[in-house]
């Protein structure tokens, strides 16, 4: 059996590749369709984000939000909870934050820049924690499909989101789709001139590792962990499984929320119109890209971050079009998704026959 074992998580390690991989090779496959300069684009395609200091730094910067948002969908699918509500929950939490920053600036201006920084990011990450945990409390009171009512909730605060922005909080001082600018103090400071990138990478790389401790070396986290991987089980142990549901749902939210205002308070400092559009859906292609795992999050939103950059800069200098960013997520999606399910299905069904006639084995000795 352990031989079987060994064999078989080889296996398991060769497979991390194949998304990657096959990514790339449909990138090449695209270039060379779509493309009258193939080798051109392929150079700008795969070597420009790293060409140079502002384009290498814009790529780690985009990346920062989707490690963020991908390691909130970890902590929901711990606790066997989907949420598909990122979209809305990432434009919540940048407008309250944003909102918060600019009133907090006007009454307490005599507050250190940092400390205004912080409630403001923490009280907008609430909003969306609130409601990523109503969805959580349906589905542990009334067994609702939480993918149904985060997904639906999400879409009911984007044109609302929408109003405020363009209504009563638009910048009339801005030819964009705004709201005001928060001040200057309370912007994450740039480490990587001309590019975009700010300390608020070192904000994601540190949550990266309290996710994982979390999960993985608290009696919290443990919990977690068996309430999504037998819920049944976990409430005959004396977990209470739908409190997990719905904490595991709020910090999911909470971390979506903080990913919307980190992106807002390190680059835009202001909230757009729609900034956030797809930047939901793509946290959730790294979470499936890292098969849920906090620290893998780290490389594959990188990956997925230089997809999507590499397309940008093919775009700016050869007529490549930026579709093909998207075309890519969704083959990474589509690829991370079937090979996460079958690994699942494979590792109960083997390791569990294999522990049988083990078991079997034994006995007869």
């Amino acid at each position: 059996m352990s031989t079987l074992k060994k064999i078989f998580n080889k296996i398991k390690f060769l497979a991390v590749f194949t998304v990657p991989a096959a990514s790339v090779l449909f990138v090449i496959l695209f270039i060379f369709l779509l493309s009258e300069t193939p080798l051109d684009t392929l150079y700008y395609f795969f070597i420009g984000p790293f060409s140079n200091l502002f384009h290498f730094g814009n790529m780690l910067n985009a990346a920062v939000p989707l490690i963020i948002g991908a390691l909130g969908i970890n902590i929901a699918m711990k606790t066997g909870c989907l949420n598909l509500g990122g979209e809305g929950q990432i434009y919540l939490g940048a407008f309250v934050s944003v909102i918060t920053a600019i009133n907090i600036y006007a009454s307490f201006s005599w507050l250190p820049g940092i400390i205004a920084t912080v409630l403001s990011i923490i009280f907008g990450s609430l909003f969306s924690a609130a409601a990523a945990a109503f969805s959580g409390f349906c589905k542990a009171k009334w067994k609702t499909n939480e993918l149904i009512t985060t997904f639906l909730l999400s879409c009911a605060l984007i044109p609302v989101i929408n109003y405020l922005v363009t209504g009563p909080f638009l910048d009339p001082q801005t030819s964009l789709l705004s709201t005001g600018k928060i001040a200057e103090n309370m912007r994450f400071a740039l480490i990587l001139k001309p590019s975009g990138l700010n300390t608020s990478v070192f904000t994601a790389l540190i949550i990266a590792f309290i996710v994982h401790f979390f999960l993985y070396n608290t009696r919290a986290g443990y919990e977690f962990r068996i309430t999504g991987l037998n819920e049944m089980f976990a409430r005959y142990g004396g977990i209470n499984t739908k409190l997990n549901i719905v904490l595991s749902m709020a910090i999911s939210g909470f971390l979506y929320g903080l990913a919307g205002s980190v992106a807002v308070f390190g680059s835009n400092y202001a909230v757009i119109k729609e900034f956030s559009s797809g930047l939901g859906w793509s946290a959730l292609t790294v979470a499936l890209f890292s098969n849920f795992s906090p620290l893998a999050v780290l490389p594959c939103a990188l990956f997925l971050s230089w997809i999507n950059s590499g397309a940008r800069i093919a775009m700016q200098n050869t007529g490549l079009t930026y579709e093909i960013a998207h075309i890519i997520q969704a083959v990474i999606f589509i690829l991370s998704t079937s090979a996460f399910f079958k690994r699942s299905q494979f590792d109960k069904s083997i390791f569990s026959n294999l522990r049988k006639i083990n078991i079997i084995n034994k006995g007869k000795e």
